[in-house]
């Protein structure tokens, strides 16, 4: 028998572990969420979630805003 192995990302594995000041970027976020990537960008656009830059070319989202959307508790 073959061994099934996980293509699990390990910030989907380990997101309940992570600090809150952990740096997610917006695809790993967007999977986490369950949306697509336009869909974050309007949550983004929209004020809903906020993001970081982290350089001129990388942006994140921290672990505690997602689990602070996630729970409802965002204002917006």
């Amino acid at each position: 028998m073959k061994a099934i192995h996980s293509n699990i990302n390990p910030i989907m594995a380990n997101f309940s572990h992570l600090s809150d000041d952990v740096h997610i970027r917006p695809k790993q976020a967007a999977l986490l969420l369950g949306i697509g990537i336009a869909t974050f960008w309007r949550l983004v656009s929209t004020g809903k979630l906020k993001t970081h830059k982290l350089t001129e070319r990388t942006t994140t989202v921290r672990a505690g805003d997602l689990r602070a959307f996630m729970s409802g508790k965002v204002e917006g």
